[in-house]
């Protein structure tokens, strides 16, 4: 068993809908804010479907050949996490038709569309809760939820009496014990794979017992081996990568590492090695290329804001990013310098006047991706980590084609000397593909910085 293959050469680009682009106003909700308002949890800003396809190029501009979109199917929130109706794309997005163009238009740049799949709740709108709220026990749908007792409460001012997702009142939790329950959820996943997707992001699997994603699983493998799932895990991602639920995880466990090591500075080099190489022991063989690595997410900071506004520091964590297996994650703005704290401060509007972009960041950004792609090492090759001093990281990239040396330093300078790193042969010449140097002596970094290093007579493209 293992991860779909594209998976090693995927690259990803996160979307949350509301906040990325707005290509429609004629669909924008009564109220909307004006786009870049200070977010907040409730308002909308106008963000649809057509301000992505409007925005492919710039997407794959950065490499990027995979989308992974935060819930657009019918909700009453702007994140939608609290679906409504699972089998009609939110009003406020769009229509089923510009879906429909949307896939279209992905797939013909060569960009893989993989949704958000809630189906640890809905929302307290959702008309089978809301029978159940009407009607009690004498509603069809009452096992469809975990119900305490009657009347439901379903009111923000006070303590639900049914299971929810975290305790939020307005996130019922579906009750996947019901085969009911089941037979619903997989006829969503079903409905959105024939139309185009290739793959879901689970949410929250941990909620959901096991027995339930594996019917799932077997639902999605059914329509094709070629697609994706990507559970959310924030701790140990091993025990969805037994072969029988998810081909990979979001890896925050890689990001705690490489943030711990170039924003926090709370893990030495040393610590960051043996951190990563003990997180690469504990994924299952097959599924190290289906991780999805990431550094920031709708639920976290920006990255940027991770690294108190130090952009040299956080191209340092983007460079160590891509050079590990599994596939880089970019979260919408984080490659032009957005800055926010957590929800809601994250999911800001994307600004698309360039003159408040970061061109240094977003270039970094750019050329770690097309080395990614020319350079098969860092798609498909074998790892290995090291520190060479309490500052300096190694990660070392092999392959058949030749093999690649990324050194990322956070400190004030280091000198680098590729002959005693064991990756070439004596005499090779070296290629620096960041900083466009090719010699056979030492490479010097000046302060915090990175080298992506290839020996002369592998893949130097």
């Amino acid at each position: 068993m293992s991860a779909p293959d594209w998976m090693a050469d995927a690259v990803f680009y996160q979307v949350f809908p509301d906040r990325f682009a707005n290509g429609d106003p004629g669909n924008d909700p009564p109220g909307v804010k004006p786009w870049g308002s200070e977010p907040t949890r409730d308002d909308f800003m106008g963000g649809d479907i057509q301000g992505i396809i409007d925005h492919l190029g710039h997407i794959s501009d950065l490499g990027a050949n995979a989308l992974y979109l935060t819930p657009v199917f019918e909700a009453g929130t702007n994140h939608r996490y609290d679906a409504t109706d699972y089998f009609a794309i939110d009003h406020r997005l769009g229509d089923s038709d510009d879906f429909r163009r949307l896939i279209a238009e992905a797939h013909g740049r060569g960009i893989r569309v993989v949704l958000d799949g809630v189906f640890n709740h809905c929302g307290s709108q959702h008309p089978f809760f809301q029978d159940v709220v009407a009607r009690g026990e004498e509603s069809e749908f009452v096992d469809w939820f975990s119900i305490q007792e009657f009347p439901v409460v379903s009111d923000p001012r006070r303590q639900p009496n049914y299971l929810t997702c975290s305790g939020c009142w307005y996130l019922p939790k579906w009750n996947a014990f019901n085969p009911a329950v089941r037979a619903h959820h997989l006829a969503v996943a079903r409905h959105w794979i024939d139309r185009g997707i290739d793959g879901w992001r689970l949410d929250v699997p941990y909620f959901v017992n096991k027995r339930f994603w594996r019917e799932f699983r077997r639902a999605v493998k059914e329509r094709g081996e070629d697609l994706v799932l990507v559970a959310e895990e924030w701790g140990s991602p091993e025990e969805w990568l037994q072969g029988d639920i998810a081909d990979g995880t979001m890896n925050y466990t890689v990001r705690d590492v490489i943030l711990g090591f170039t924003a926090d500075r709370s893990l030495e080099a040393s610590e960051a090695a043996a951190r990563l190489t003990g997180l690469q022991a504990r994924i299952p063989a097959g599924y190290h290329h289906g991780m999805l690595n990431l550094l920031g997410s709708h639920d976290t900071e920006r990255v940027l804001t991770r690294h108190h506004g130090d952009v040299e520091a956080e191209k340092c964590a983007y460079t160590l990013m891509y050079a590990l297996e599994g596939a880089p994650m970019i979260y919408y703005g984080d490659e032009v310098g957005m800055r926010g704290e957590n929800d809601p401060g994250c999911r800001g509007a994307m600004p698309w006047d360039k003159g408040e972009w970061d061109a240094g960041l977003l270039g970094h950004i750019r050329g770690l991706g097309r080395l990614r792609s020319g350079l098969p090492a860092l798609r498909r090759g074998t790892q290995s980590v090291r520190a060479l001093d309490p500052d300096t990281l190694l990660v070392a990239r092999g392959h058949p084609d030749g093999p690649a040396v990324v050194v990322v330093h956070r400190g004030a300078g280091v000198t680098v000397d590729p002959r005693a790193l064991g990756a070439g042969r004596p005499g090779d010449r070296w290629t620096d593909h960041l900083g466009h140097r090719r010699m056979r002596g030492s490479f010097t970094i000046e302060g915090p910085g990175s080298l992506i290093l290839t020996p002369d007579g592998g893949n130097g493209q």
